[in-house]
């Protein structure tokens, strides 16, 4: 079996699991968020249960629209506030302590190698990077999970991707992740399980690996996983986590494609609208101007991302008519980046530095775009309006592509400052 199956197989208290096997799995995380918890909410009732399954395993995080743009974002956020209370859920995190949801979790520990988590969010599927089987669901399965503890899953088969090699400077898991997306399409990967092994796995960050899982989404697959090594290990100790489940792929698995990717070939990409599929080299895009840069989100809004765009930044002044918004993920990762004086970097140079939102991501707040407007992003999706008006462009890149872009005020590959 696959790690995928293995993984489902435990949680089904089956001995073994085949894809296209429907299952009832146990699960160890139910999440939503501002957008999505409501409708579980309003659901829940309907399913005969006086209380949730655990009030332990499930989390709840106003993150989208939070802190609140207006009023009923407001409405939407006291719905969670008043449920979470009632149901003495210990996992809801209020603004001042929450962030986005993809980068919280983790960080606190909530998730760890093994488990089965889903989450009321597409993204859902970053957890793969510690070793976890987690996937997006509608808020009915949300409200379902909420009440019994257990989701159906039709068992995904599996594709794998051998890396080897490492990335050169200024390549990150961004544009590894956009490589595989240009080259397999947002529909390569459809209810598949895109396992990342090889050699290569070792020299990818753990920051890497939380970009690459979060994005398997945009290739349609159910999810994404990483092997567990060191590096998960020890970011899962620092975490907090309880005691991760280690399973690994046998060798005899049975994959529906290979491929080989070697790391140390890769280049800054970006992603062109209006699909994440269209991807271009970023030394190749110099000719498109850009109106804003954005910063952050559940794919790069970590640490290692706020460093590298500082690095970028620093001493470098934003384009005359760019706007550059810099979105720390969560509220360690603020205090981190102002306490490194990432923020002094940051405002130095022009930019502006946001709490935790997805804001912008979805065309919420914190960014929205005109008509006409472009904007290299570090989020995940480029689709028709998504950052604001339908005539508007999203660009994806990698931090240190969309800093160097802010920089120039057209996409921008960050070789051309021959930094040291």
């Amino acid at each position: 079996m696959t790690i995928t199956e293995k993984i489902l197989a435990s949680a089904a208290g089956l001995d073994s699991v085949h894809p296209g096997q429907l299952i009832m799995a146990n699960l160890d995380m139910v999440l939503g968020n501002d957008i999505t918890s409501p409708v579980a909410i309003k659901e829940f009732p309907k399913f005969g249960k006086d209380k949730v399954f655990d009030k332990d395993k499930i989390s709840l995080v106003p993150d989208h629209f939070a802190p609140n743009k207006d009023i009923k974002a407001a409405e939407q956020c006291a719905c969670m506030r008043s449920f979470a209370k009632s149901e003495n859920i210990q996992n809801y995190f209020e603004v001042g302590e929450a962030g986005i949801e993809h980068a919280l979790l983790p960080e606190k520990g909530l998730v760890t190698a093994g488990d089965v988590v889903i989450g009321a969010d597409s993204h859902t599927c970053t957890y793969g990077a510690i070793g976890a089987f987690s996937t997006g669901v509608g808020s009915t399965d949300m409200a379902a999970g909420m009440a019994i503890g257990k989701a159906w899953f039709k068992v995904p088969s599996s594709i794998k991707f051998n890396l080897k090699g490492s990335f050169k400077k200024n390549v990150s898991g961004k544009d590894l992740i956009l490589h595989i997306i240009g080259m397999i399409g947002v529909d390569g990967a459809l209810y598949k399980a895109m396992e990342f092994a090889g050699e290569g796995v070792a020299s990818l960050s753990m920051d890497d690996r939380f970009t690459v899982a979060n994005m398997a989404i945009e290739a349609g697959a159910k999810s994404g996983i990483f092997p567990v090594d060191e590096k998960t290990l020890a970011y899962l100790k620092e975490a907090g986590a309880k005691e991760p489940k280690i399973f690994s792929s046998d060798e005899d698995a049975e994959y529906d494609a290979v491929y080989d990717i070697d790391l140390s070939e890769l280049e800054c990409t970006v992603s062109y609208p209006h699909l994440p599929e269209n991807t271009h080299l970023a030394k190749d895009s110099s000719s498109i101007k850009i109106d804003q840069a954005v910063i952050g989100s559940c794919t790069n809004g970590r640490i290692s991302d706020m460093r590298e765009a500082a690095r970028i930044l620093k001493g470098r002044k934003v384009a005359d008519g760019v706007r550059c918004i810099v979105i720390p993920a969560t509220q360690k990762i603020w205090k981190e980046a102002m306490h490194e004086g990432l923020f002094d970097i940051f405002i130095d140079s022009g930019c502006v530095v946001s709490p935790p939102t997805c804001g912008p991501c979805l065309g919420g707040y914190m960014g929205i775009l005109a008509a006409g407007e472009r904007c290299v992003s570090t989020t995940n999706r480029n689709f028709v309006g998504r950052m604001g008006h339908v005539k508007s462009e999203v660009y994806l890149a990698s931090p240190a592509v969309a800093a160097a872009s802010a920089i120039t005020g057209y996409i921008t590959d960050p070789e051309v400052f021959n930094e040291g």
